[in-house]
């Protein structure tokens, strides 16, 4: 079975950063080239000179709602309750809430909103409604905040600060209950020096799910199945990868969940098929990726499905280091960890 205490490390707390490089394109960027077992650190502003001629990027384009809100119950006791608005259809809505709720238990928002408990599964629970769903993202829009992980419940950053902040500068479609971290560092300078370059990019879309802030449970590893998220690849960016791959170019992914969405979307070595629906990859050693060759990502926390598919992508990669030897890099060189610390390049 899968074991998450391999994935186990100490993070002198001075690392974890608790808000974004300023401009986003200063954090710096760890890279290692699998090829000639070679560390390099930089900055990310510098991405252009590290990726090849013939490379390409694959960017994730959902867009972080806020979707923290405090329900009440009748008795006038507080619910913490996160929206997992990518899974938003016919009046219901999956959440997490802080505390225990009974199903048809009612929960409101400033007796404004009602909210019906109709099901729980494991920790998730379903909601039902009776709004129109354009409504129910007004309210999140009027009333809720931004859904930052609970590691930076510290994080001094205001409110509106955070929702331009904790959002990719290409965000369109609504959807995701935290942001694709890896994509936070972009600006529209570092895109001008890769076109510059005659490095294109195309977009995917997978809304971030729950799974993101829960820990691995004992029936992930037993099914080799992670928490579902909704994704979709268009046969335009379908028709874009396929090419591009048939030309012998290397696919760079922008984050694991670009990784996840493509390997989700991969029928063979290579080939792509435009498709949309749910994912429940769970992407570990010895995984053989069909369609990523390069990936960009940010340092994760210890004992996460995150750390075990970039583990995955290095062995995949017959890298000469392991994972948890190019962290101790990283940690000795003061990076910066999780959704707003540095970068890393595994080429």
């Amino acid at each position: 079975m899968i074991n998450p205490e391999d994935y186990d490390y100490t993070l002198p707390p001075e690392l974890l950063a608790q808000e974004p490089a300023s401009p986003r394109d200063s954090s710096r960027l760890f890279i290692y080239d699998t090829l000639k077992n070679n560390v390099s650190l930089d900055r990310f502003y510098n991405l252009n000179k590290y990726l090849p001629d013939d490379s390409f990027l694959v960017l994730n384009k959902t867009k972080v709602l806020p979707s923290r809100v405090v329900l009440y119950k009748e008795n006038g006791g507080r619910v913490k309750t996160l929206f997992l608005v990518n899974e938003l259809e016919n009046n219901r809505v999956k959440a997490m809430l802080d505390r225990k709720a009974e199903v048809g238990q009612i929960l409101h928002l400033d007796k404004g909103y009602f909210f019906k408990v109709i099901g729980q599964d494991e920790h998730v629970f379903t909601l039902g409604f009776e709004f129109p769903k354009e409504e129910f993202i007004r309210m999140l829009q009027k009333k809720g905040s931004m859904p930052i992980p609970p590691y930076l419940k510290h994080s001094q950053l205001s409110e509106a600060i955070l929702r331009k902040k904790y959002q990719t500068i290409f965000a369109e479609d609504d959807g995701s209950a935290a942001a694709p971290t890896a994509s936070l560092h972009f600006t529209y300078r570092v895109f001008k020096k890769l076109e510059q370059r005659g490095i294109s990019k195309t977009f995917v879309k997978l809304h971030v799910g729950a799974g993101t802030f829960a820990p691995l449970l004992e029936k992930n590893l037993r099914e080799k199945k992670l928490h579902a998220e909704w994704y979709e690849v268009t046969k335009v960016s379908a028709e874009f990868i396929n090419h591009a791959k048939s030309k012998g170019q290397k696919l760079v992914a922008v984050g694991t969940t670009v990784a996840r969405t493509l390997e989700s979307a991969a029928i063979s070595p290579g080939i792509l098929k435009d498709s949309k629906g749910e994912t429940d990859i769970f992407i570990y050693p010895l995984y053989n990726f069909k369609i990523v060759d390069i990936l960009l990502t940010n340092f994760h926390v210890p004992k996460s499905s995150l750390m075990m598919l970039v583990d995955a992508f290095l062995q995949n990669k017959q890298s000469k280091k392991t994972l948890l030897e190019l962290y101790e890099i990283a940690i000795k060189n003061k990076f910066r960890f999780f959704s707003f610390g540095d970068a890393m390049l595994i080429l």
